[in-house]
């Protein structure tokens, strides 16, 4: 508080001249001196309310926006109606106005009676010597150094200095010699640490030495980092020098330690090992700076031939240590240490120790974060998990994260890993042993409150580590790996879906690998992957995943020549049409399912053609079927779907009549084997080509109304162009349809002209090919009608 005191004392005199404030100076510009004085008490105020009511970091903003405020309001007084400074200015480019406001301010600080109060102010704008000097800072610097051998509490000079070297770094980095005077100076005086004054104060606030110290260690570290700054090798030569003769001081070389960079301290490891024997232990536990050690040599390396003894000198003291939070902070650093420099088995031996300090009275469920790290260090090092799971000690390790959100994380990571460095398919049974637990701890921990997105994330992991897997030829052993997959990770749907499509693909492989092979064996081992994908499905609750997968594995079957098995997936995506929702969710939103159907109707189309009729279900059945559950769906009524679905049909049932279809499947026999243009198949294809356009012309009659005659236009045009793409246009009654289907695209000028006259070239350009002479007279009847 003397500080500011002093401080506001010395604004109120400049009061006329000089505006400080917290936010821009440019807001109180025009403030008379009494309401500038009166807001010099509010902001002394403020401090004093943020400090009492324990707001450190307010208190710290407002003296440092207040310092800063003193140097933006000089520059500005140098500054015309033109011209600016520039960063890198002299002072002969200052004003005389701005230079003796500045003297101001350092004749006021000066006048400053208590030292401290003086020293920090004064410190806060240094930068201000700019103005004055080309020297001044480098002439302030030494002085303000000495200064602070006037503090007599070490603790309260060891924070000046370390603001004074913070301070030193911001406004001259390249005069290093300061920042050195300052930690030499603090050497010299260290030893009234345990002098009997300051002794005398800690008996009397009941501080222990211990505590007392590691108050110090943000101050020198941060002295320590800026002398360290690019500093040469060398220097750090000449740190040690100084801590040997202080008696290895274990506050200082930890210190050191901790600002130097980690080659230069990974070079010296024996030396600094040597020292940390001989400090003494009472004040700075030895640990700490073994934990110190650690961070610096997991960044950089110590010379090979020193790796060895390094470990066993740390761990002789890390295994001795009798509290698990101490023990478990110096291990988890040297874990590192021993994946990056040694084999499976020091880390085994290592993993063992740290079991036996964690384990008694369940210490380790107050080291979860630090047992977790412990485990993404061994996996970062290992990325061969046939080792890492031959690591005797790992396993039980994971054991010890009993508590079931980190237990998944800590598995969470593990997979990862796995996913990320396994670069081939494996079948080691201790690797699937292994990560099956892992999954299923995973898997598990799915309930009613899980969140999608983590679900989405598990499965990932999972369906990962399930692509990952390959007996090679053992095909039974894949599909028992697969049953016991689904058994294990039945709650989550996408493993589900990933398991389907993986035994679908394994029943491919069979039939690609046992080509021209057909035993009862290989067609039993189908039927038997068939059978898995059938029991499975149902369990979905995605309607779309259950027909998608009713059809691929149809495909499947049928292509593997289950005719019977491929009948029942048909049949059963069939018989689920009808249940398919008006709304479903995708990712969180509820959006038409009609696009969809409309997508997977097409695609059963397409798969219906090369599928032969059942014996004994009649011609057709499979597409009967379907065309029912079509027309009994309830369709959206603004919605126009259905009919191009129907045209779909169509598309399906042109095909299905020529000679010789466009595409088979291998030894099955579609229908045009089955009845070799049979009239009678024929005629039964005309009478459902028949009932389909009747359903689409109803259909068009229903859009006669003013608000959907566009409607009405683009889809006349739309079956327009898919009778010219698949029908017999020589058929009269086929031939009079496109002719109205014209006109009535073309009727209440909805038409697009552009669009009307391509596909009328276009029909003229087919009547110039051979056997296309009809187009010709039907280019003739499609007039072209304008818009008057």
């Amino acid at each position: 508080m003397i500080v500011i005191f002093k401080y506001r004392k010395a604004c109120q005199q400049e009061a006329g001249r000089e505006l400080f404030c917290i936010g821009s100076h440019k807001e109180l510009l025009n403030l008379t001196q009494q309401d500038y004085m009166n807001r010099i008490e509010e902001l002394n105020q403020s401090l004093k309310d943020a400090w009492a009511s324990d707001q450190k970091v307010k208190a710290l903003k407002i003296v440092i926006q207040v310092s800063k405020l003193v140097y933006e309001r000089i520059l500005s007084m140098c500054m015309d109606n033109r011209n600016s400074l520039p960063d890198h200015f002299t002072p002969e480019s200052v004003n005389d106005t701005a230079k003796e406001t500045c003297l101001n301010w350092f004749f006021k600080i000066a006048s400053i009676r208590e030292l401290i109060s003086r020293f920090y102010v004064e410190a806060a704008i240094l930068k201000c010597n700019k103005f004055l000097s080309k020297t001044g800072i480098s002439e302030c610097l030494p002085r303000l150094t000495s200064t602070i051998q006037g503090i007599g509490d070490p603790l309260v000079a060891v924070y000046a200095r370390a603001y004074l070297c913070r301070v030193g770094m911001e406004v001259a980095p390249h005069l290093k010699d300061s920042l050195n005077k300052n930690f030499f100076d603090f050497l010299l005086t260290f030893k009234q640490i345990h002098g009997d004054t300051v002794q005398n104060q800690l008996i009397v606030q009941c501080v222990e030495i211990p505590l007392y110290l590691t108050l110090y260690s943000p101050a020198i570290d941060w002295i320590l980092q800026c002398i360290a700054y690019h500093a040469p090798e060398v220097l750090l030569t000449e740190m040690m020098e100084r801590c040997k003769k202080l008696g290895n001081n274990a506050l200082l070389l930890n210190s050191v330690m901790s600002a130097f960079r980690a080659e230069f301290i990974a070079t010296r490891s024996m030396d600094f090992i040597g020292m940390i024997k001989e400090c003494d232990e009472s004040g700075f536990p030895k640990h700490l700076l073994f934990h110190s050690l650690g961070l610096n040599l997991a960044l950089a390396d110590p010379p090979e031939s020193d790796r060895l003894q390094i470990l066993n000198e740390a761990w002789k003291v890390i295994t001795k240590l009798k509290n698990p939070q101490d023990y478990i902070n110096c291990a988890e650093v040297w874990v590192e240490y021993t994946c990056r420099h040694f084999t499976k088995r020091e880390v085994n031996t290592v993993l063992a120790d740290v079991i036996k300090h964690m384990t008694p009275d369940r210490a380790f469920e107050d080291a979860y974060p630090q047992l977790q790290s412990i485990i993404q260090k061994v996996i970062t090092y290992f990325h061969d998990f046939s080792v890492l799971f031959s690591v005797e000690k790992f396993l039980p390790f994971l054991d010890m994260f009993q508590k079931e959100s980190v237990r998944v994380e800590v598995c969470k990571c593990i997979m990862e890993a796995f996913i990320k460095h396994q670069q081939e398919s494996t079948k080691d049974p201790v690797i699937l042993n292994a990560l099956l637990q892992v999954c299923k701890t995973m898997h598990d921990s799915v309930n009613a409150l899980t969140l999608e997105d983590e679900k989405r994330m598990l499965a990932a992991l999972i369906n990962g580590f399930i692509k990952m897997v390959s007996f090679g030829r053992d095909f039974e052993q894949q599909l028992s790996f697969y049953v016991e997959a689904r058994s294990m990770f039945c709650n989550l749907e996408p493993v589900l879906v990933q398991l389907i499509h993986s035994v679908n693909q394994l029943a491919m492989e069979t039939r690609k690998v046992m080509k021209g092979n057909h035993s009862r064996k290989t067609a039993a081992f189908v039927r038997a992957c068939v059978a898995f994908c059938f029991i499975t499905i149902p369990s979905l609750t995605s309607i779309f995943a259950r027909l998608n997968l009713y059809l691929h594995s149809g495909q499947v079957a049928l292509a593997n020549q289950c005719l019977s098995q491929a009948d029942a997936f048909f049949r059963a995506a069939v018989s689920l049409v009808p249940e398919v929702p008006k709304m479903i969710n995708i990712d969180g939103k509820m959006r038409p399912s009609e696009a969809f159907l409309l997508e997977f109707l097409c695609n059963f189309f397409s798969t219906l053609l090369i599928v032969p009729d059942h014996p004994e279900q009649g011609v057709l059945f499979l597409v009967r079927g379907l065309l029912n559950v079509i027309q009994d769906y309830t369709w959206e009524d603004n919605s126009d779907d259905k009919v191009r679905i129907y045209t779909n049909v169509l598309h399906l049932l042109s095909a299905m009549s020529q000679e010789n279809y466009i595409y088979h499947v291998d030894k099955v026999d579609s229908n045009d084997s089955l009845y070799g243009g049979d009239p009678k198949f024929l005629s039964e294809i005309n009478k459902l080509c028949e009932t389909v356009i009747a359903q689409i012309l109803d259909h068009l009659k229903t859009l006669g109304k003013d608000e959907t005659l566009k409607r009405q236009s683009q889809l006349s045009l739309y079956f327009f162009n898919s009778i010219l793409a698949h029908g017999d246009l020589q058929n009269n009654k086929l031939n009079q349809l496109t002719v109205n289907l014209w006109n009535l695209a073309q009727k209440h000028g909805f038409a697009d002209t552009k669009t009307m006259v391509k596909t009328l070239e276009y029909i003229k350009r087919r009547s110039r090919q051979p056997e296309m002479s009809h187009f010709a007279e039907l280019a003739l009847r499609l007039p072209l009608q304008s818009r008057t």
